[in-house]
């Protein structure tokens, strides 16, 4: 496979601060999904992909060059930041014609390509309004026309689908298939796996300027499905119930709050728990107020792979 984007050793810091440490991956064409939470790095090693910033070790290249201060190599990349960036008192077409010219098209070209980038992301019908008047939805899909003017190669997409209604969700989804199905490469940053699922089977979870693992989605969800739960049910028979579960296969640990109303039930089937308890409920006659899982998300998977949740 002939891969566009490379990285060695890759690490970038902020005084004492770490954004990414010692990344090597190799990213061609199609889509690539990096997953992480909140603070993982996803974001600076999108700026250092874009050429926003210059790695402090290791190296990252596109194309085979450096993009960092690299006019020719910017120009196949469309960069989709995590924060806004648009003049909000420019009409939506003046936007994005700034950007087609920005990565040298002519002026007539941008004219042109403007409209056509438009369309695709359906703002063509207010391209004279000025962005302070669109929702933050349609500031997305004005961001993403930017990226897409002058037809790049590579599109750095962070977080994308981020406050877009439904129906547009299900559309860009589609505008990104379709852009991966012409030979573009396009990496995608989000801490929602539901997202990545609809796209691409190759993902990178990412977490503390690291990457944890990678793979297909098949692999990466058999990490959120195999990491231990912790479920708490709050039963005025909490210690009947502890009695009933504490030999039950599923069940990893079992322990009653100061209450004597909450029960902590740990375990690494929590399909497999969730049925036995159920079961226990119809039989016994039991009262259940709230069940619930606090560590059912995408940063517990990681709290878990890091050692920090035991």
């Amino acid at each position: 496979m002939n891969y566009l984007l490379r990285t060695e050793n890759l690490s970038k810091w902020y005084g004492n601060i770490l954004g990414v440490s010692d990344l090597s991956l190799e990213i061609g064409s199609g889509i690539t999904g990096l997953l992480g939470p909140n603070g993982a790095g996803k974001s600076t090693f999108m700026k250092l992909a874009a050429g926003q910033l210059k790695p402090s070790l290791g190296s990252i290249t596109i194309a085979g060059a450096k993009p960092f201060a690299n006019h020719e190599i910017l120009r196949i990349i469309g960069f989709f930041p995590e924060h806004d960036a648009i003049y909000q008192n420019w009409p939506a077409r003046d936007f994005v014609r700034f950007n087609a010219g920005l990565h040298g098209l002519s002026v007539r070209q941008a004219e042109t390509e403007s409209m056509k980038a438009l369309a695709l992301v359906g703002l063509e019908d207010v391209a004279e309004r000025k962005a302070a008047t669109f929702s933050f939805g349609m500031k997305q899909r004005l961001r993403l026309a930017a990226c897409l003017v002058h037809d790049p190669d590579v599109f750095l997409l962070d977080e994308p689908l981020r406050g877009i209604d439904p129906l547009w969700r299900i559309r860009i989804s589609d505008l990104i298939r379709s852009l991966a199905a012409n030979g573009k490469t396009v990496l995608i940053s989000t801490h929602v796996l539901p997202e990545l699922e609809h796209l691409t089977e190759e993902i990178v979870l990412i977490h503390q300027g690291k990457v944890f693992a990678s793979g297909n989605v098949h692999y990466i969800r058999s990490l959120l499905d195999r990491h231990p739960h912790l479920i708490n049910v709050i039963s005025p028979d909490a210690r009947l119930l502890a009695a009933e579960l504490i030999c039950r296969d599923p069940v990893n640990g079992v322990e009653i709050e100061a209450d004597g109303k909450t029960l902590s039930l740990r375990t690494e089937n929590r399909d497999l728990l969730y049925r036995e308890l159920t079961r226990l409920v119809v039989e016994k006659k039991l009262a259940v107020e709230e069940l619930s899982s606090q560590d059912d998300n995408l940063q517990s998977v990681f709290d878990y792979l890091t050692g920090r949740r035991l």
